[in-house]
């Protein structure tokens, strides 16, 4: 994963066409790039989000934000029983229960 200003890109190889292509993930507009090299890519990127933040602004638009920080997770009742009770069990909200699973998941 390739990161820029706050926004996140995944990039496959293209072994056919021998060439890396990048998409910018987590917005409704689409931002796309690629490059020979890594450091191809590294500029491309750059440059595709710059483009798209120059191209909002010219047309009056706010760009889309990366990630808001919310999501909406939906799971049976039971289990937001239980994950309710070990939450109160540490002494904490919820929320901030399964933040800080996820923090742990993802380091």
């Amino acid at each position: 994963m390739m990161t820029y200003k706050g926004y996140y890109a995944t990039v496959s190889f293209d072994d056919e066409a021998e060439i890396f292509h990048g998409e910018v993930v987590g917005l409704k507009d689409v931002i796309t790039f690629q490059g020979q090299s890594v450091e191809e890519l590294k500029v491309a990127l750059e440059d595709s989000v710059e483009d798209y933040l120059e191209f909002c602004a010219s047309r009056g638009e706010e760009a889309d934000k990366p990630y808001s920080g919310k999501f909406m997770l939906r799971v049976e009742p039971a289990l937001h029983r239980r994950l309710s009770a070990l939450s109160a069990e540490e002494g904490t909200s919820l929320n901030n229960w399964i933040r800080s699973k996820l923090e742990v998941l993802t380091q």
